[in-house]
C-alpha cells in the first residue's frame, strides 16, 4: 500500500496558528508520530505539506526590509520553506521511527511544479497573500513590481497568480527514492512554481500553487493507492454551521461534485481539498480521504474520514 499524505497547516503550527519556531517544531513532532505509526504498520508513505504560515513570515520580512534590500520572490520563498519544513520533518520522523524500532531512511526533495505561462492568473492575479498595509508601505513594494490592491478600510493587500499545477517535475526522483526504500517529503507548498520557456529552459515565477491540487497530481504521478488529505476535522461536512450539519462518509466523485456545485464547501478552506480528492479518483486513483491528522492511519485502512471512491 502506497499512501500520499498531504499535511495541512495545522500539522506545522501551534494553537491558533502560531508559527514560532518552537511551536512549529512541536507540531511537526506530533504529526510525525502519526506518520511513523503508518510506516511501522508497513505502509509506503510519501509526504507533502503546506507552507502558508512560513511563507507569510518571509513576506513580512520582505515588507519590513523592502527599502533596504530587494524582496525575495515567491518561488524563492517556496524553495526556502521546503528546505526548512523538510528539515524539521526529517529530524522529527527519524526520532519517531527510532522509538518504534523502525529503520527507514528519510529524504526531503526541493520540488518544482510546472505551470502554464499563459495561465490567466498571471495577467489578472486574484490570490490575496500576506498582510494588509497602508498605502505608503505598499508603495515601496509596488515600486519593486508587485501587484497590490486597495481593499478599502483594511488597507492594501498583495495579489498573485494561483495557476493550475500541470506537472510535478521532480516526481520521478520522488518515486525512485521511494522504490529505494526512502520515506520522501516532496512538493511542499504545492511545489516551486516554474514555467517552461519556448527554448525548453525552466524559469521560476511569482505564484502560489494550491497545495491540495498539487498533492492530487503528485499522488497520481507516484502511483499512490490512496491520497489522504490531513486537516483539522474528521470529515467534510454538509450544511456546515447549520442545525442540519452532518459528516460525509463514503461518496462517489459524482456525488461530491454535486455537493460542491451546490455550494457546500467554502472556496478558501474545504473547497480545494474536495476538488483534489475528486480529481485523484477521477484520474485513476483508487481512493482519497479527507480527515484529521490524528486519524490518518484509520483513513489509509478505509475506516475514517470522508472517502471518495468509485462504487
Amino acid at each position: 500500500m502506497r499512501a500520499l499524505i498531504a499535511l495541512g497547516g495545522n500539522a506545522m503550527t501551534g494553537r491558533g496558528g502560531s508559527a514560532t519556531p518552537r511551536d512549529q517544531g512541536r507540531a511537526i513532532e506530533q504529526a510525525m508520530q502519526h506518520v511513523a505509526e503508518l510506516v511501522a504498520g508497513g505502509v509506503e508513505v510519501v509526504l507533502t505539506h503546506g507552507n502558508g504560515p512560513q511563507v507569510g513570515n518571509l513576506l513580512v520580512k520582505n515588507e519590513l526590509a523592502a527599502s533596504v534590500v530587494p524582496p525575495v520572490p515567491l518561488d524563492w520563498c517556496g524553495a526556502q520553506t521546503q528546505g526548512t519544513i523538510g528539515f524539521l520533518i526529517l529530524d522529527a520522523l527519524d526520532r519517531a521511527l527510532a522509538t518504534r524500532g523502525v529503520e527507514r531512511p528519510v529524504a526531503a526533495l526541493v520540488t518544482r511544479t510546472r505551470v502554464d505561462a499563459a495561465d490567466p492568473g498571471f495577467t489578472a492575479p486574484t490570490k490575496p497573500i500576506g498582510r494588509y498595509l497602508p498605502r505608503t508601505e505598499a508603495q515601496v513594494l509596488l515600486e519593486h513590481g508587485q501587484t497590490w490592491e486597495d481593499r478599502g478600510a483594511k488597507g492594501w493587500r498583495r495579489v498573485v497568480a494561483s495557476p493550475e499545477p500541470l506537472e510535478i517535475l521532480d516526481a520521478p526522483a520522488i518515486r525512485a527514492l521511494g522504490e529505494a526504500g526512502f520515506i520522501v517529503v516532496g512538493a511542499g507548498g504545492g511545489g516551486i512554481p516554474v514555467v517552461r520557456e519556448p527554448d525548453g529552459r525552466l524559469r521560476g515565477v511569482e505564484a502560489v500553487i494550491d497545495k491540495d491540487l498539487a498533492a492530487a497530481l503528485l499522488a497520481r504521478q507516484v502511483a499512490a493507492d490512496v491520497l489522504v488529505i490531513a486537516t483539522d476535522v474528521d470529515h467534510a461536512i454538509l450544511d456546515y454551521g447549520t442545525p442540519d450539519a452532518r459528516p460525509l462518509g463514503h461518496v462517489t466523485p459524482e456525488q461530491m461534485r454535486a455537493y460542491a456545485a451546490a455550494g457546500q464547501f467554502a472556496s478558501g478552506s474545504m473547497g480545494p481539498k474536495v476538488e483534489a480528492a475528486v480529481r485523484f479518483v477521477e484520474q485513476g486513483g483508487r481512493r482519497s480521504v479527507i480527515t484529521s491528522l490524528q486519524r490518518i492511519g484509520e483513513a489509509v485502512s478505509g475506516d475514517a474520514g470522508t472517502t471518495v471512491a468509485r462504487p
